[in-house]
């Protein structure tokens, strides 16, 4: 194993948001990252962050994230939101992927987690085929709903 995987540092950010970057273009969605390196350091370093964090890092170079999140499930307690998992494109198929989300599973299970949940796009048929065949339960008839900023402004002005 030519990397290492360890908790994200406040110097690792303007790696995270380039990966963040990466995943949105890989995700035909180019134009959809808006946060910026000081809301990722504010939002994940402060007195009370909203994330956390595990990197992929070879020779001194991030090269993969795993950024997650603590929620709460009504039906099963104590879960955790994965939100990201990425290993940028000339380093995937070394592993890294895998120990990431390995690192993120292990976090949950030490920390008596009930459960972990991500989401995943249909067409991504090798994250499709690589979760199911670690275990992780697909649900086909699921939907996931969103609301971004401008709709939820609407909303409230309307109602």
């Amino acid at each position: 194993m030519s990397f290492i995987i360890r908790e994200g540092q406040e110097k690792d950010v303007q790696a995270v948001l380039d990966l963040i970057t990466e995943l949105a273009v890989f995700e035909k969605e180019p134009e959809a990252v808006e946060i910026t390196v000081e809301d990722l350091l504010r939002d994940g370093f402060s007195d009370a962050p909203k994330f956390k964090l595990f990197v992929a890092e070879e020779e001194n170079v991030v090269i993969g994230i795993a950024l997650f999140y603590e929620r709460y499930s009504t039906w099963k307690g104590k879960a955790i939101h994965l939100e990201d998992l990425m290993v940028t494109e000339s380093k995937r198929k070394i592993g890294a992927g895998k120990a990431l989300y390995s690192a993120v599973l292990k976090y949950a299970y030490e920390n008596n987690f009930n459960r972990v949940a991500w989401e995943v796009i249909d067409w991504n048929i090798n994250a499709v085929n690589f979760y199911k065949s670690t275990g992780a339960t697909y649900l086909n008839d699921w939907s996931v709903v969103q609301m971004d900023k401008e709709n939820l402004e609407k909303y409230i002005q309307n109602n």
